[in-house]
């Protein structure tokens, strides 16, 4: 059960001092970096017509809006500090202009006939047919993407981010989507930039139709940055549906990552978004068989329904862990990223509470239409109520936000607003988990989450100040983990996951598994009480199985105690049983990710 506004009030206004005298260096800032508006085909041809940029910031901002799919007004439960709007550069802006019979494009004989498609009502045709000839045939779809069609939408999105960039309150990022998608696999990135429409008007977004090739991508943002003198930030998303391809040996053309290749990845793509509403990319079962949270927010599918394969490639934590063997051949590590989440929100509307889930698409944002088929292979129920990017920077701007990207000073929530300190060094003590100065006494012993540390003093491990704390409106905190990656002696990738501290006076057994701290969710109700877990933990730890000559990188997982997924909450609604979600999870625990520290000999 939640607990009531007064108390959240005085708990908020708790937090929010304790914040502000940890964090002397840094702020704790909330926001998503990936989300698409009626400018998107897909998302205007799956129920959007109507949210469009303008929507998307003022829902962030906290504003009550129109829903694009059912049309009730909603609202998010706690307004963001900044969001990215991204829509897709292919055929950007075209379906609005489309239905509104823009000459440009229907002289076309496929935009005629889908402009009246649409006039029809006949938008999930439009939709499959634009993805079928995408696949097969993208050169009949090139007229969507007419250059005076493209300058027009870029213009409008570029004057909404810097109509409602308000420096220091609410940091309003120009960005696109880049949608590279070879043989179904999703090797997409997204873009943003600290700059304004004085520099984002001398461009246009680098898209699909230019390449397909993630180098390609990196070439073009070099050579925009030093031509305009702007600027650019590139995330990955979703590598867990790319069978192998995000973090890769070859690159697209089949040569060996070498150390261009890892020069221009590490310096135009810093950050990887590893969880959001196709699910999770942090490992998978396949990949991790005795790390017991594994196997959590599972997509099945491959964009176009093709099958899905779970290989070192498609996860972030193997990736990680390549990049140190990488690193060992080449001399560069071309997978030294950090880690943050965001929705991929289709309805203009950066949602991702279990309670307020507005769906990944307008058309699947009302119960009855969840276990009804949105994309190839996919109902409304697949999609998960996640996530949120949580950055710790000097001040709410688009430069501060931006450098803090660079540095890896960012985390990922599935959700949650639970904050995350993480710093690395050689002579943090107990008695720094119990400061109330923690942030301060982190940034001068040692590095924060994204940084390094290198040649160990002799005699001496790793240790690293850790605090967690709950989201005043979510559930309290099971346990916090460290996960190690690093590379034996004989090349191989290892891993290690360390329970460093836990709610309650739960022992490990034998095995050295730690016990659940439980689960208070009722299924008929859909509430649960925070009567287990912990509001905090924090903690000194120190590696135990340290050795100076290894290349390693740790990273934090915080796991919540179970709470109510939105299928829950969505079958009570219909009068129907959990099991009528069609296999989907009734709970889920919900985590956050810190951005590695890495230890270099």
């Amino acid at each position: 059960m939640r607990p009531t506004p007064a108390s959240i009030y005085l708990l908020a206004i708790l937090l929010t001092a304790v914040s502000a005298v940890q964090a002397n260096e840094t702020r704790l800032l909330w926001g998503d970096t990936h989300l698409h508006t009626s400018y998107s085909f897909d998302a205007y041809t799956l129920g959007n017509a109507t949210a469009d940029p303008d929507t998307a910031y003022r829902f962030a901002k906290g504003l009550p809006v129109i829903h694009p799919g059912h049309r009730a007004l909603v609202r998010i439960d706690r307004p963001l500090d900044f969001l990215v709007v991204t829509d897709h550069a292919e055929g950007l802006g075209g379906m609005a202009e489309l239905a509104a019979g823009n000459p440009l494009l229907v002289e076309n004989e496929f935009g005629k006939r889908w402009q009246q498609m649409l006039a029809d009502g006949e938008v999930n045709a439009v939709f499959t047919e634009i993805v079928g000839l995408g696949t097969q045939n993208p050169e009949a779809i090139d007229f969507l993407s007419d250059d005076r069609v493209f300058r027009s939408a870029w213009a409008q999105i570029v004057e909404a981010a810097d109509r409602h960039n308000d420096p220091g309150k609410f940091t309003a990022f120009i960005g696109w989507e880049w949608t590279s998608t070879p043989d179904g696999l999703n090797l997409h990135r997204i873009i943003f930039t600290p700059d304004g429409k004085d520099k984002a008007v001398q461009y246009l977004p680098y898209s699909l139709n230019d390449s397909e090739k993630p180098r390609d991508l990196w070439t073009w943002l070099a050579k925009t940055a030093a031509e305009v003198g702007t600027d650019f930030v590139a995330i990955g998303h979703n590598a867990n549906l790319s069978n192998g391809r995000f973090f890769p040996l070859a690159d697209e053309d089949g040569r060996p990552i070498d150390v261009e290749y890892a020069r221009l990845r590490e310096r135009w793509e810093p950050v990887e978004e590893i969880t959001q509403y196709k699910g999770d990319s942090e490992t998978h079962p396949l990949l991790a068989p005795s790390d017991e949270f594994a196997n959590f927010e599972r997509y099945k599918h491959l964009l176009d329904g093709g099958a899905l394969e779970h290989k070192v490639g498609s996860y972030a934590r193997s990736g990680l862990i390549r990049g140190l063997q990488l690193e060992a051949e080449i001399g560069m590590n071309p997978y030294k990223f950090g880690m943050i989440g965001a929705t991929d929100t289709h309805t203009g509307l950066a949602s991702a509470e279990e309670d307020n889930f507005l769906g990944k698409y307008a058309q699947d944002s009302v119960p009855e239409m969840k276990a009804k088929e949105t994309v190839p292979g996919s109902v409304g129920w697949d999609a998960s109520a996640m996530g949120f990017a949580g950055v710790w920077a000097t001040e709410n701007t688009r430069e501060a936000i931006v450098e803090a990207f660079r540095r890896k000073e960012v985390y990922a929530t599935t959700g949650p607003r639970i904050q995350l300190r993480f710093f690395g060094g050689w002579d943090f003590g107990s008695r720094d988990a119990r400061a109330k100065d923690l942030a301060a006494r982190g940034y001068e012993k040692g590095v924060p989450m994204g940084g390094d540390l290198a040649s160990a003093p002799r005699g001496k491990a790793p240790t690293f100040l850790i605090s967690a704390v709950r989201d005043p409106l979510d559930g309290n905190l099971d346990r916090v983990q460290v996960v190690k990656g690093w590379v034996a002696a004989d090349g191989s990738a290892r891993e290690y996951i360390y329970d460093v501290a836990w709610s309650g006076d739960r022992k490990p057994d034998n095995d050295g598994r730690l016990p659940p701290a439980g689960n208070t969710v009722s299924l008929e109700s859909g509430r649960y009480a925070n009567t287990i877990g912990a509001a905090e933990l924090t903690t000194v730890w120190t590696d135990p199985d340290f050795d100076p000559a290894l290349r390693a990188l740790y990273y934090v997982r915080v796991i919540q105690i179970p709470t109510p997924r939105h299928t829950l909450l969505d079958t009570i609604a219909l009068q129907q049983p959990p099991e009528a979600a069609d296999g989907h999870a009734s709970t889920i625990q919900e985590r956050a990710y810190s951005s590695p520290i890495w230890y270099t000999p």
